[in-house]
């Protein structure tokens, strides 16, 4: 059976088998996501002020174990996805705490817990299956600050939009039109990028490049975060944000660069947010340039035609070196809990991949159901399919022998990478989910002389807030 009609039955299924289920609860039908954003909170329409909350708490743990079977792979390097049979298991906890220092003030405090081993050291693939597990291979879970920031808005004129109380969101009413400033330590994926149905690997699709757009190499650590400022301008139908952020001393590094006027990552983001016969959806425009202690592929392959060997990117670092790109992200709703999504990235190709994933054009689609329909409101069944690639000059470089910092298989017979993957996540009881995932991956590393493969996921999560236990879960 071709790949997408394998992933359309498997779909089909799924929803067939989940479909005889009824609704775990009486509470609004809504879809699983992510903590909302300035593009998913809703205007106050009475413009009454509602009781600002002063805390709260919250609390997620996620755990997923992942499988693949062997593949075809006539050779392999020290950065290859291995061709055996792999189990592997990831965890994560975190406590989200929000506290109002002042009306238009807050501060958030996030402490985390991270643990588990990816395939192959989380080597060997450019759309990672797993986006919950950071790019360290430590299996020993270890204690990090994930996010401290305070968040301000600049009020301006007298509309009000209401928030609720969610995740890093204390609820209330915030003005309308407001000028917000954000400093401290967060993932720029918590004001870029969104995308309302797929931008959670905990909730959503699980891959690294459909998570977020794997064509932007967004400052962070090995852990995903980074200390910085963001601002945004917002209004009822759009925004635009800038953010300024450290980048790492080396790629994948856990210390941060502190020659901020040499090295640093800017990003900056355009939203217009619109309904089409009352069915909403945004598009969003996103340009960035990196500043880092990096290196360009053409340098490295030059050197090694001088000197001989492989080309080694490390080698042709030097501090400032510019990578600029450019991401598109559309979400609309088709009907009431359907709605489709894409992605496209694209990137210079020239410079070192460095934070991310080693990846320089991305296309990525999908659709998402809510299960509302088969009387189950609180799960999701979506599919998707994406397809990355890297420039001339980087798939030269891997040809010849040449390592990124998560990829090189010591040669290379150039294909897109191109990943399908549907999940079916189900609300067992309030504040407990579980969901079946499936993808296929063909050309692992861009690399047609090995795979395809398949990768099976199951993956459990738990989310509480301060009044779970008089209330129930916060969903």
């Amino acid at each position: 059976m071709p790949v997408h009609g394998f992933h359309v039955a498997f779909a089909a299924f799924l929803l067939c088998f989940c479909g005889s289920g009824s609704a775990c609860a009486q509470e609004p039908a809504g879809q699983a996501q992510a903590p909302q954003t300035a593009s998913q909170v809703q205007a106050d329409p009475q413009n009454q002020a509602s009781a600002p909350e002063r805390w709260n708490l919250f609390f997620q743990a996620t755990s997923i174990g992942q499988y693949h079977g062997t593949f075809y792979a006539p050779y392999s390097g020290p950065f290859s996805l291995q061709n055996y049979m792999e189990r592997d298991v990831s965890l994560t906890a975190t406590l989200f705490l929000g506290v109002r220092l002042e009306k238009n003030t807050q501060l958030y405090f996030d402490p985390e817990i991270a643990g588990g081993r990816g395939f192959s050291g989380v080597n060997g693939l450019a759309n990672s299956p797993n986006g919950e597990l950071p790019r360290v291979a430590s299996a020993t879970p270890k204690p990090y600050l994930a996010r401290l920031y305070v968040s301000h808005d600049f009020g301006f004129g007298s509309e009000k939009e209401t928030v609720e109380s969610d995740a890093n969101q204390l609820a209330g009413d915030r003005p309308m039109t407001r000028y917000t400033v954000v400093v401290g330590r967060f993932t720029l994926t918590d004001f870029f990028d969104n995308n309302r149905y797929s931008h959670d690997p905990r909730t959503q699709f699980m891959g690294w490049a459909v998570m977020y757009n794997g064509a932007w190499d967004y400052p962070a650590d090995v852990r995903g975060y980074t200390w910085g400022w963001m601002h945004e301008f917002h209004t009822r139908n759009w925004s635009i944000r800038y953010a300024s952020a450290a980048m790492p001393r080396v790629a994948n590094g856990l210390r941060f660069d502190r020659r901020l006027f040499v090295n640093r990552g800017d990003v900056f983001e355009g939203e217009y947010r619109y309904a089409i016969r009352k069915h909403p959806g945004a598009i969003r425009v996103m340009p960035y340039m990196n500043h880092a202690n990096a290196g360009t592929y053409a340098e490295a392959i030059h050197q090694a035609e001088i000197n001989g060997g492989s080309p080694s990117v490390v080698d042709t670092r030097s501090n400032g070196t510019l990578k600029y790109g450019l991401g598109l992200n559309l979400e609309q709703e088709l009907a009431d809990g359907i709605g489709v999504f894409t992605r496209l990235g694209w990137n210079d190709g020239k410079t070192e991949s460095f934070t991310f994933t080693a990846m320089d054009r991305l296309a990525s689609g999908g659709i998402s159901i809510n299960g509302k329909r088969w009387h189950r409101p609180f799960d999701t069944l979506a599919t998707e399919f994406t397809a990355a690639g890297i420039s001339g000059v980087h798939a030269l470089y891997l040809a010849r022998g040449g390592y990124d910092f998560l990829i090189g298989d010591g040669r290379l017979q150039y294909a897109p990478e191109c990943i399908a993957e549907t999940y079916y996540d189900a609300r067992l009881v309030p504040g407990f989910f579980a969901a079946l995932d499936l993808q296929h991956v063909s050309n692992p590393a861009y690399n047609q002389d090995r795979g395809p493969l398949w990768i099976a996921s199951i993956r459990l999560h738990m989310e509480f807030g301060k009044d779970a236990f008089t209330h129930g879960a916060t969903h």
